[in-house]
């Protein structure tokens, strides 16, 4: 085991350490100093670009920011000396091997580094360098902090004399720091997990930006701290082109975005927009509806895809098959001359734009150019020279739109899908072989609102008519996007953020047996598929370093029958005592969680009391009467209380010290069916990092049990 080293006050290594502390804040606070004296005055063009300076310099003051309580170092590297063993002249003998490693980086007055941004190449060896594979690494140190300040150290040596007696790396077993970081207690927001961040979950941070990277992760490995902590690496390789093509994070709800939103401004970046699947959809929609699990289920079906590209291109009548579509041709004219395309070449040129699967906006925007060209040959033909002008001309003439319009009229993508859902004649003709009439029938409205604006949309209604907005015409593309619990998607949902990254790339979190919709992912492959990136790389992390081992263990008794084909997880971490299972008498139900809560807010850290949504008001009265203050999902920031209250809907992507979990049969119960409530509950007894009580009166479910 690595030699761990107290705070001691003759302990001089511990104070050079604390002085270069001092110094690297002194010359943090420099830097700051210098961007905010920038004087851009007279150094841009126009206002609009001096806007654009001054808001990224507002940026960069933001990002030097010496967070309070937060280490400005976590780690040091010595590498290995040079093989004659000696220093240049006026070179002390660690200069150039000697790195301090960190959140951002720190130079001094003279540029020379204090401290090495985490992501910087040479930090790499921090995290994967082994006695095995020492990477040219002769000394790894980790530091000890308590409320900002340094208290203490632990040393690694991977190479040179001593390293086969100094214990192992922190590949294979832990040391005394890093296992305290990993369990310091959780209040309040997530924080970032830079300073513990182990070898396989370094391969997947530092992936390459143009491959897109699916996390199976089991509870507990820590794939969404990876995950952001991917977003801020790839800023740090590649920030020019991320900031021309932008950066986003999808979660769960808005519960989760809050719980999440401190990691990335703690890593320096500020500009990664947050958001929902649901409310990146939903532009310019008020979502009021709900949907019936059957509605959804069918709404949320790939094959929605092509009913609505049929709806989307219903409108098209073809000149000489469709009655009325420009029946006479189109007649242009221009000066004395008239000049007629007829209804057979009309109807070519339509049906070639319908082939080449252009977007509906992009082919409607086509057509009266086609016409127009059709016209310049004829006017070629007949000795006259006309040029670009004469076409644009031609394509705005009245006779041209009106064609344009009869043919291919414009679609309002809201309107559109309003027609598809409350028009039965409609619907049955763009479904035709693709859905059922059952499945027709489960999606019509019963009371078609009279107009968009009286439309009570449902998120999967918002999801359909993102799209027809795309069929009209492309959304516009980011240059990553990272989708965490993506095991929750609908297959029109993933095609949703699939279209956000269609020329970029993403990162993909989630964990199957942690699926709760009805449509949840049943295999990775096909998720891939429907978001458009079938190439994308398949990572697994198996080992967990939040939740202890005894409480994986029992809750991986319910993969045989909510994930077969997954692995179970392990955990690094053993916590005897860290679970308790009571069975107490109905009558005595309210106050066994209320006594689990007094005594589990009696140690350190967070709590959640996590129960099925129809127990939550008679455990927050009874959690009131007792005098325990406590808050909701997503208030855990406000620091008013340490107890939250969640309902078992929204524990997905959560953490707490300490669980309490109310009534696990519960639980399974207020789902739709035993296997997506078995699922739910294994999400309920994964949110816990250092101990986990369940409390029944009910019989517990047969697959917790095993009888």
């Amino acid at each position: 085991m690595p030699a761990a080293h107290p705070p001691s006050p003759a302990d001089s290594p511990l104070d050079a350490e604390r002085a270069h502390l001092a110094s690297s804040r002194a010359a943090l606070r420099a830097m700051r100093a210098e961007a905010e004296a920038l004087d851009i005055s007279d150094v841009t063009a126009n206002w609009v670009n001096a806007e654009v300076l001054r808001s990224e310099i507002e940026l960069r003051v933001k990002a030097l920011a010496d967070l309070a309580g937060t280490p400005l170092f976590f780690g040091r590297l010595d590498l290995e000396a040079p093989e004659d063993g000696k220093a240049e002249d006026g070179e002390r003998e660690d200069d150039g091997r000697r790195f301090y490693i960190g959140r951002r980086h720190v130079h001094d007055a003279a540029g020379d580094p204090m401290v090495i941004d985490w992501r910087a190449p040479v930090s790499q060896p921090f995290y994967r360098a082994s006695r095995q594979d020492p990477q040219g690494v002769e000394l790894r140190r980790r530091f000890g902090y308590e409320g900002g300040e340094l208290t203490a150290y632990e040393d690694e040596r991977l190479s040179g004399p001593g390293s086969e007696e100094d214990g192992e790396g922190t590949g294979e077993a832990a040391g005394a720091l890093l296992r305290r970081e990993i369990e310091r207690p959780r209040v309040g927001p997530m924080r970032d997990i830079v300073a513990t961040i182990q070898p396989e979950q370094d391969e997947i941070v530092r992936a390459a930006l143009g491959g897109t990277v699916c996390v199976q992760g089991a509870p507990g490995t820590g794939k969404t701290a990876v995950g952001l902590h991917r977003v801020a690496y790839l800023l740090y390789a590649h920030r020019e082109r991320l900031a021309r093509g932008g950066t986003l994070v999808i979660g769960p709800n808005r519960s989760f975005l809050r719980y999440i939103e401190q990691v990335l401004p703690a890593l320096g970046e500020l500009a990664v927009r947050q958001t929902t699947v649901d409310e990146l959809v939903a532009e310019g929609l008020e979502i009021r509806g709900e949907d019936s699990p059957a509605a959804a289920l069918v709404k949320g079906d790939a094959r929605m895809a092509e009913v609505l590209r049929r709806a989307v291109r219903a409108g098209v009548r073809v000149p000489g098959e469709d009655p009325g579509a420009a029946a006479e041709g189109v007649t242009v004219v221009r000066g004395s001359r008239r000049w007629r395309v007829p209804v057979h070449e009309l109807g070519e040129i339509v049906r070639e734009l319908l082939g080449r699967g252009l977007r509906y906006g992009s082919a409607r925007e086509a057509l009266p150019q086609r016409i127009a060209h059709a016209v310049l040959v004829r006017m070629e033909a007949a000795g006259e020279a006309p040029d670009d002008r004469t076409q644009n001309a031609v394509a705005r003439t009245p006779a041209v739109k009106a064609a344009v319009k009869e043919i291919w009229p414009p679609v309002d993508p809201a309107r559109l899908v309003l027609r598809l859902l409350s028009d039965a004649e409609f619907l049955a003709a763009c479904a035709e072989g693709v859905l059922t009439p059952q499945e027709q029938a489960a999606i019509l409205l019963e009371r078609p609102p009279r107009g968009v604006k009286a439309a009570r949309w449902s998120p999967a209604d918002a999801v359909l008519i993102d799209e027809a907005r795309d069929l009209v015409e492309r959304t516009g593309s980011l240059g990553h996007v990272v989708l965490d619990e993506a095991q929750d998607l609908s297959p029109m949902q993933y095609r949703a953020v699939g279209r956000r990254c269609s020329t970029g790339s993403a990162t993909v979190l989630g964990d199957i047996a942690q699926g709760t919709t009805p449509w949840a992912t049943a295999d990775w492959a096909t998720a891939l598929g429907h978001l458009g990136k079938p190439e994308a790389e398949v990572a697994e992390l198996t080992r967990g370093f939040r939740v202890p081992g005894e409480v994986i263990a029992y809750a991986s008794r319910l993969l045989p029958a909510i994930a077969p084909g997954l692995a179970p997880a392990t955990s690094v971490r053993a916590s005897a005592g860290a679970l308790r299972v009571r069975a107490v008498e109905p009558e005595e139900r309210e106050a066994a969680v209320v006594a689990a809560c007094r005594e589990a807010l009696a140690g350190e850290g967070s709590v959640g009391l996590i129960a099925a949504g129809d127990r939550v008001p008679a455990l927050a009265a009874a959690l009131d009467a007792a005098g325990l203050g406590h808050l909701s999902p997503g208030e855990e920031t406000s620091g008013a209380a340490r107890l939250t209250l969640v309902p078992a809907a929204l524990a997905k992507g959560l953490e707490y010290d300490h669980v309490i979990l109310d009534e696990p049969t519960a639980v399974v119960a207020a789902e739709p069916d035993e296997r997506t409530g078995l699922r739910r509950l294994y999400v309920t007894l994964t949110r816990a990092v250092s101990g986990l009580t369940v409390v029944h009166a009910e019989r517990l479910p047969l697959a917790l049990t095993g009888r």
